[in-house]
């Protein structure tokens, strides 16, 4: 079937009632075009049901076109099909561990029930297929339940030339985690472009994959090679193209519309216009939670002072429209956790003078790297995930001041594995120093007074962590004990691979902030995904998904993709909840 191509549908189906000149009808109006949106318009399309897709900005894809797309998906057909060992059982008890006090029951079942099955769908169904080129073991995999790697899956490669002309408005992957632009994809690829240098049949597949890249950007205008989250949006929308959905970019929701105490529709604004897109058989919220509304940020999260004391690569336009507008019809947003996937974050200069986010995800874990306070002093496990990282810089912060740190290696370790946006050898770290990303020093001592450190204090704290480097143990906050730590390590640096002394100088440092992946806390939801109140009651017609949702995972994050694993999985289940109502209501009506 020929795509939309962006334009308003004048489709009917049997029960379609006339068009007016401010209203367009549809069987479900989907809110925001991320994983989770476009799952449940994907699903609900291949039933038949006739979808609009609403998305606020003028590109498709939300935060995660940007992201690494990792699902995280306990029982998953391909940990299966490689003989991991996976149990529902095991999975349960292990997000029941997580979550602790704030543990969801019905909606963890939900996932793990129908995790396995949206995958098997898409796969079978779709153009959405999945691969698992490495396998990440859970982020507290000694913990019960925790797995050494059978739950993370990621979006296959996707060739960009297959959507056409929508390709163009795809959402571009993040700059700061691309190299010339070139989306790097986990597992071979990573591998190829990090020892570029020191092989030479990684220098050819590096050499091939750029020369492809920059030939392909001469003619499409982009890469055309899709992997991370930009191939799992990719093939959500080649998907949702094939079955006739149409998206409306550039359509941010003003609000919902609600009849006889059922939402049937939203008022959404439209070349300039408001119109009335009245939805027969639900409204699915999935405008990407709220890491951009700074008076939110201020309210839910801790020492973000009015608010704006934080950082997010997530789209500019993921401003809590959904939770606003689902609050708006009786719906609340019970407390977590955390209310956010925490993140350290780099805040860049790209060479055209703005201004970039760059996450901190492998780094901090490489040896030869050490995190310290502002004060000079480590506080953390370096190893350990981003979430739990930001988590220590908080709790070692004074009250009311900023949430900060310093990563800093020495020469052999900033020309071996890079160190935030500053790539590794042979890529130059004159433009970073310059615009003071990256700050250098002949020694430790030196560094100290470049970053207002107590140069004592500093010095005492790196000589400390050489001594421990040099036995293998971290005694003082086990860097290199947990897997997850070892995995993130260099396996080739012994006897940790996650530890080596800072004895090569120059030595290096980047200041790192708070960030977010995306937030935990939005509305409360059934096991179906239909908003609820605060006395448990549906909000009849109202279903959320996303980062719109209170997180399954209470507010925890325990692994690579819980994000969009429930972003995926309740997108599928929304849209066969939806259909299978339809087909219910469509059989009364007509006694067939």
């Amino acid at each position: 079937m020929e795509p939309k191509n962006f334009s308003s549908s004048t489709a009917t189906s049997a029960t379609a009632r006339p068009e007016t000149s401010n209203a367009h009808w549809c069987d479900l109006l989907v809110i925001g075009s991320g994983a989770a949106g476009l799952s449940s318009a994907v699903t609900a399309a291949h039933r038949g049901l006739q979808v609009v897709v609403a998305e606020k900005e003028p590109l498709y894809g939300g935060t995660t076109a940007r992201s690494g797309g990792w699902l995280w998906v306990p029982g998953n057909p391909l940990a299966k099909e490689a003989g991991l060992p996976d149990t529902r059982a095991d999975a349960l008890a292990y997000m029941r561990h997580e979550a602790g006090e704030f543990f969801h029951e019905e909606l963890a079942a939900a996932f793990l029930d129908n995790g396995p099955k949206a995958i098997e769908f898409f796969r079978k169904n779709t153009a959405v297929q999945f691969e698992m080129p490495v396998r990440i073991p859970d982020y507290h995999a000694e913990a019960p339940g925790g797995s050494l790697g059978a739950r993370s899956i990621v979006a296959a490669p996707f060739d960009g030339r297959l959507l056409g002309d929508q390709v163009e408005y795809l959402a571009p992957p993040l700059h700061e985690l691309t190299v010339f632009g070139v989306m790097v994809a986990s597992g071979a690829d990573y591998t190829h472009f990090l020892h570029a240098t020191q092989s030479l049949r990684s220098a050819w597949y590096v050499t091939r994959r750029l020369s492809i890249h920059f030939l392909q950007k001469l003619r499409y205008g982009r890469g055309m090679k899709l992997v991370n989250g930009n191939a799992l949006v990719g093939r959500l929308a080649k998907s949702a193209f094939d079955l006739g959905v149409d998206l409306w970019l550039q359509s941010p929701a003003q609000r919902l519309i609600v009849e006889d105490g059922r939402v049937v529709g939203a008022i959404i604004r439209r070349a300039g216009s408001d119109v009335r897109v009245m939805a027969r058989h639900g409204v699915v919220l999935a405008c990407g939670g709220y890491p951009h509304d700074i008076e939110r940020r201020g309210l839910t999260f801790p020492g973000s002072g009015a608010g704006e004391r934080h950082y997010s690569p997530a789209p500019a336009g993921n401003t809590g429209d959904g939770i606003r507008m689902g609050e708006g019809v009786g719906g609340y947003t019970p407390k977590l956790a955390e209310p956010a996937a925490w993140l350290p974050v780099s805040i860049t200069t790209r060479k055209d003078g703005s201004k970039g986010v760059n996450p901190h995800i492998f780094d901090k874990s490489k040896p030869g790297v050490i995190a310290v306070s502002l004060t000079g002093l480590r506080f953390a496990n370096e190893g350990n995930s981003y979430h739990d990282f930001v988590r220590a810089m908080r709790a070692q912060s004074a009250p009311e001041a900023e949430v900060a740190a310093w990563l800093i290696c020495d020469h052999k370790a900033l020309r071996k594995y890079g160190l935030g946006y500053v790539k590794p050898f042979p890529f130059p770290i004159g433009r970073h120093l310059a615009s003071g990303y990256l700050i250098r020093a002949n020694s430790v001592s030196e560094l100290a007074k470049k970053l207002s450190v107590k140069t004592g204090i500093l010095v005492s704290t790196v000589e400390r962590y050489n001594q421990l480097a040099t036995t293998g143990v971290d005694d003082d906050y086990g860097k290199g004990d947990l897997i997850y730590n070892r995995y993130l390590g260099d396996p080739w640096n012994k006897p940790n691979p996650n530890m080596s002394p800072l004895e090569t100088g120059p030595y290096y440092a980047v200041k790192l902030l708070v960030g977010d992946l995306g937030t935990f806390a939005g509305l409360a939801t059934d096991g179906s995904l239909r908003v609820v109140d605060q006395s448990g009651h549906r909000i009849s017609g109202l279903y959320a998904v996303g980062n719109d949702i209170s997180s399954v995972m209470g507010g925890s994050y325990p692994g690579a993709g819980i994000t969009l694993g429930p972003a995926l999985t309740f997108g599928y289940l929304v849209g066969i909840t939806v259909a299978d109502e339809a087909e219910r209501l469509h059989t009364t009506e007509t006694g067939t």
